[in-house]
C-alpha cells in the first residue's frame, strides 16, 4: 500500500499512513462544525493500525464516545476516533499532499448549509498572487506560506 505522510501547521505533530485508495467523505455533523470553526471537514476514513505517528498527538475527548487528535501547539485539528473501533479518520488537509483525495459521501447532513454546497461560481483567487498577503509576508520573513 502507498504510504502517505502528513501533520500539523507548526510541523510538531507527524503521521505516516498507508492510504489504498483516495476516497474521503465530507462531514457536516454539528461537532465537526465546532471542532473544526467550518462548515465541514474533509476525512479520509483508515485502519488505526495503517497510522504510524510519528510525533504523538494530543487528544481531545469531543464526547463519550470519541475523542479527536490535534496538535496543542499550533491547534490543528487532526481527525476522529471513536473509541470502539478499527478505524480513524484524519483530516485530509493535515497530508502533505491531499490533491488525490476526492469526496464519495456526505455525513451529518442534518447540519449541512445549503449556502456553501456550490461555490464553483465564486470568483476564484489564488494566495500566491494575492499582493496584501504577498506583502505582510515580505515584510516579515524571506518564506512564504507553507
Amino acid at each position: 500500500m502507498p504510504m502517505m505522510t502528513g501533520g500539523c501547521q507548526c510541523g510538531r505533530v507527524r503521521y505516516r499512513a498507508e492510504v489504498s485508495h483516495m476516497e474521503a467523505y465530507l462531514c457536516h455533523c454539528r461537532m465537526c462544525q465546532r471542532a473544526t470553526g467550518g462548515v465541514s471537514i474533509a476525512f479520509k476514513s483508515l485502519k488505526k493500525s495503517t497510522i504510524t505517528w510519528e510525533t504523538q498527538p494530543d487528544w481531545y475527548v469531543s464526547s463519550p464516545i470519541a475523542k479527536r487528535p490535534f496538535c496543542s501547539t499550533c491547534g490543528t485539528p487532526l481527525g476522529f476516533a471513536y473509541d470502539r473501533s478499527n478505524y480513524m479518520d484524519l483530516t485530509v488537509g493535515s497530508f502533505d499532499d491531499p490533491s488525490g483525495f476526492f469526496p464519495t459521501e456526505n455525513f451529518g447532513v442534518e447540519s449541512k448549509h445549503p449556502a456553501w454546497e456550490e461555490a464553483s461560481h465564486l470568483p476564484n483567487l489564488r494566495a500566491d498572487e494575492y499582493e496584501p498577503l504577498i506583502r505582510r509576508w515580505s515584510e516579515t520573513t524571506s518564506k512564504g506560506p507553507r
